[in-house]
C-alpha cells in the first residue's frame, strides 16, 4: 500500500484528491492549516488517513512534520496548498508585501516541503512529487494582470524543473500539474469543471508518473501542457 502527503487538503482540490486516493485505497497524510474543515474531519472514520496541522511558510511547523514523518515511507508528495493571492494584483494596486506573501505559498512553500520528505522518499520504490501549478504560469501565454499569482507560478514551474533534474540520480520524479478552471472557493461558480473532475485527472497522472515524465508540466487531463 502506498502513502500520498498532500498538502492544503481541508477543501477544494486537496479535499478531493484525499476522497479520490483513499477510495483507492491509499494511505493518505493530510495537511491543514489552523484548523480542519468538517468535511476533512469527517474523513477521519477512515483509518487509512492522518490529519496533521501544518503552515507551509513556518520553518517550525515543516520541522513538526519532519518529526512526525520519521520512519514512515512517502511515496507520493502532491502539493497542493496555494493562494490565488491579493484581490488587487493591478500594476498600480499590488503591494510589495502582498507579492512577497503569495510567492512565499505558491514558489518557496513547495521546495521547502519536498525537500522535508526527500528522506522519507528514499526508500519508496516509485517516489513522485507532484506540485499543482496553473496554465497562468505559462509564459507563452498572452495575459494581463495577477501579476502575483502569474509570477509566483512561473516561480514554481521553474523551481521544480530544477528540483526534477536534481532528484534524477535518486530517482525520484518531480513534476507540474496544471489542474484545469476549477469550481472551488479560488477558481469560482463560473470555472469550467468540478474539483472531482479535477482531482480524478491529478490523481491519474500520480499513479502514472515514472521518471520519464520527471521535470515535465501537465495539464489535469494528462497532456503536457506548454511552458
Amino acid at each position: 500500500m502506498e502513502t500520498v502527503l498532500i498538502t492544503g487538503a481541508s477543501r477544494g482540490i486537496g479535499l478531493e484528491l484525499t476522497n479520490k486516493f483513499l477510495e483507492l485505497n491509499y494511505k493518505v497524510i493530510a495537511t491543514y492549516r489552523n484548523k480542519p474543515s468538517t468535511e476533512l474531519e469527517k474523513l477521519q472514520s477512515n483509518e487509512n488517513i492522518s490529519l496533521i496541522e501544518l503552515e507551509v511558510t513556518d520553518e517550525i511547523s515543516i520541522n513538526k512534520l519532519k518529526d512526525y514523518l520519521q520512519g514512515i515511507k512517502i511515496d507520493i508528495l502532491i502539493n497542493n496548498a496555494g493562494i490565488i493571492g491579493p484581490e488587487d494584483q493591478s500594476v498600480e494596486g499590488i503591494t510589495r508585501q502582498d507579492w512577497l506573501t503569495t510567492f512565499a505559498i505558491n514558489s518557496i512553500a513547495p521546495l521547502m516541503i519536498s525537500r522535508a520528505v526527500l528522506n522519507n522518499m528514499e526508500s519508496a520504490i516509485n517516489p513522485r512529487i507532484i506540485t499543482i501549478s496553473s496554465q497562468m504560469g505559462a509564459i507563452n501565454r498572452d495575459n494581463v494582470g495577477m501579476y502575483a499569482y502569474r509570477s509566483s507560478k512561473v516561480a514554481v514551474n521553474k523551481v521544480m524543473k530544477v528540483l526534477a533534474l536534481e532528484l534524477k540520480e535518486k530517482s525520484i520524479a518531480v513534476c507540474l500539474i496544471h489542474p484545469g478552471w476549477v469550481k472551488t472557493d479560488m477558481g469560482g461558480e463560473n470555472a469550467d469543471i468540478s474539483a472531482t473532475k479535477s482531482a480524478s485527472g491529478i490523481v491519474n497522472i500520480a499513479q502514472e508518473l515514472t521518471m520519464e515524465s520527471s521535470g515535465k508540466f501537465f495539464n489535469w487531463e494528462g497532456n503536457e501542457h506548454v511552458w
